[in-house]
């Protein structure tokens, strides 16, 4: 029997996964880096562009085209080796960063504002009651693309189009010079500020929570499901680009308003008051609460899905106990929690980029099996230099090293050592004979 979705349905599910991605990440690091890049807007922009939608989509696409699962992602990996990477990535988009950062976000942002006398105990009270909320809808993985995707998306999708034309319309000031990095090396600043949204590793664990419901609709074939995931992500992608460019020629327009402003959220805070006046932090609240509020369910459900098939705990006991550590952990503070994260990020990005790479060029490559555990060995030891470098360890020795100055030694080992395992390597079944 053919397998098809109504067209509102794929609509639907698109809105889901751009939700699922539109966090707390994507609305404040883009207006910092376009007021930092000034007049180079458009390379910092592009290598944003680059590892904040180009990625997390040729991701996606890589999951289709594997088969649906991270199972089928990493059947080239001991089975150990890909449940540690799956474990690693679900914790940084779960309990120990992206997650509570949605909280956060959404607290700085959103409600923060509207109170004189900001305290501590506010920020606890509002963690609590933001979370309790992400659990209630993520309670239910049948109706996340109900109300996900056909109610919450619509109403932040027309809030963010409102904020995109008062932008483009009536832009609040005029672009100045770049400051720091952003002078001499745009395109690779962009590049690594797009790390910072982590939704590559979000589109590794959003892609099986979009076959599962793809399936909860009645998709369960092979084709069906990889041309529907394959849909949703070009809307998202869509939908994330759109959302990118405006934020980064907010930012690129703000240095008049934003004057003193140190992070995206308050560049974006100042530029809407000064657009809609006293209703812009209105504006802003809903458009932020909503932003966060779905990328927390989504990360909270993605999670919960997962360790409930590696435990015997339940998916709805994983809710809480995700709930519950998100919760805890957003009291930390939102810039001690991005200054923690950096460091993880520069280690474990170019595993999940080298994993991707390898799906594509699968057919290529001598032996799979020992082309993936040698990739992968690669990109992580490399990667862990630069996330030394990034911590502030030295690591002057690998100064010779191709990009490295610009945080990106990483790139020419992997990619060579992919090409040398097109040619290297015996046949699976004979290296399968040998460990046997």
């Amino acid at each position: 029997m053919k397998q098809t979705l109504k067209t509102t349905d794929i609509i639907a599910v698109g809105f889901m996964l751009f939700a699922f991605f539109l966090g707390a990440g994507n609305i404040i690091f883009p207006p910092l880096a376009g007021q930092l890049a000034g007049d180079n807007l458009l390379p910092a922009m592009t290598g944003f562009l680059i590892t904040a939608v180009g990625l997390p989509l040729i991701t996606i696409i890589a999951v289709a085209v594997a088969g649906g699962s991270w199972e089928h992602l990493t059947k080239d990996l001991p089975k150990r080796a890909a449940t540690l990477i799956a474990v690693l990535i679900f914790i940084i988009i779960g309990p120990a960063f992206a997650a509570p950062r949605t909280g956060l976000v959404a607290y700085e942002m959103a409600v923060r504002p509207f109170i004189a006398d900001a305290a501590q105990m506010h920020l606890t009270v509002f963690s609590i009651l933001f979370f309790a909320i992400a659990m209630s809808f993520a309670w239910s993985q049948g109706k996340l693309i109900d109300v996900i995707g056909k109610v919450l998306t619509p109403v932040l999708f027309v809030g963010l189009i409102i904020l995109a034309g008062a932008v483009f319309i009536d832009p609040q000031g005029d672009m100045i010079a770049p400051v720091g990095e952003y002078l001499s090396q745009p395109l690779t600043k962009g590049f690594l500020e797009g790390y910072n949204t982590m939704d590559t590793f979000g589109s590794l664990m959003f892609g099986m929570l979009i076959v599962d419901a793809l399936r909860k609709k009645g998709i369960t074939e092979q084709a069906a499901t990889t041309k529907y995931l394959i849909n949703a992500a070009c809307i998202a992608a869509a939908g994330l680009a759109f959302v990118y460019i405006s934020l980064f020629y907010l930012g690129a327009t703000s240095a008049t308003v934003a004057v003193g402003a140190d992070n995206g959220g308050a560049i974006l805070s100042q530029y809407v008051q000064a657009l809609f006046g006293p209703y812009g932090q209105v504006v802003l609240s809903v458009i932020v609460l909503l932003a966060c509020l779905t990328t927390a369910i989504g990360l909270i459900s993605a999670c919960s899905d997962y360790f409930s098939s590696l435990t015997s705990v339940s998916y709805q006991k994983w809710v809480l106990i995700i709930g519950v550590a998100c919760a805890t952990v957003a009291n930390i503070g939102l810039a001690q929690l991005i200054s923690l994260s950096v460091p993880v990020l520069f280690a474990l990005y170019p595993v999940a980029i080298a994993l991707v790479a390898l799906t594509f060029v699968r057919k290529q490559l001598a032996s799979p099996k020992l082309a993936y555990r040698v990739v992968i060995l690669v990109s992580l030891a490399f990667a862990m230099i630069d996330a030394a470098k990034v911590a502030g360890i030295d690591v002057s020795a690998f100064n010779a090293l191709p990009l490295f100055s610009v945080g990106m030694g990483w790139v020419m080992p992997t990619f060579a050592t992919i090409v040398c395992m097109c040619f290297i390597g015996r046949a699976d079944n004979e290296l399968a004979e040998e460990t046997a």
